[in-house]
């Protein structure tokens, strides 16, 4: 595990939009984050994660792998736009209190545009992956 506490810090999205929570590991090109679906959560309806929630959990554990790193350079923390998404597939929706795990390997990257695919697990079960390309703001 990573030592840190406080996720936030390695994000640009704050409270109530941070959909992920803790920082598993981070690798030369893969990021792990864990995540406890919580009441008040504003991406969940009915008391499931919506498809938007698993989308942006994605999305928010490829910036918080591209924080670690930043913080590590001791350099600020980027903000990055989705660009697009492709493949993007929902086998199932979880729940509140379900406790995600959220993979995102680095596939390439241009100058500052990032390529990712990212998988959400619930367990053993894969409940949604994309291929999404990320545009960071003043990356050289």
């Amino acid at each position: 595990m990573v030592a840190i506490d406080d996720i936030t810090t390695l994000l640009p999205q704050k409270p109530p939009f941070v959909m992920v929570g803790k920082l598993l590991s981070v690798e030369d090109d893969k990021i792990t984050t864990g995540y406890i679906i919580e009441e008040g959560n504003v991406l969940v309806e009915d008391g499931v994660f919506t498809e938007a929630g698993l989308l942006e959990n994605i999305a928010q554990t490829a910036a918080a792998g591209a924080g670690y790193r930043a913080t590590v350079e001791n350099k600020p923390v980027q903000n990055g736009y989705i660009g697009a998404v492709k493949n993007f597939a929902v086998f199932a929706r979880p729940k509140m209190n379900d406790e995600l795990k959220t993979e995102v390997t680095e596939t390439s990257r241009v100058f500052n545009t990032q390529t990712i695919h990212g998988k959400v697990w619930l367990g053993e079960k894969l409940l949604a992956q994309c291929e999404m390309r990320i545009f960071l703001q003043g990356d050289e």
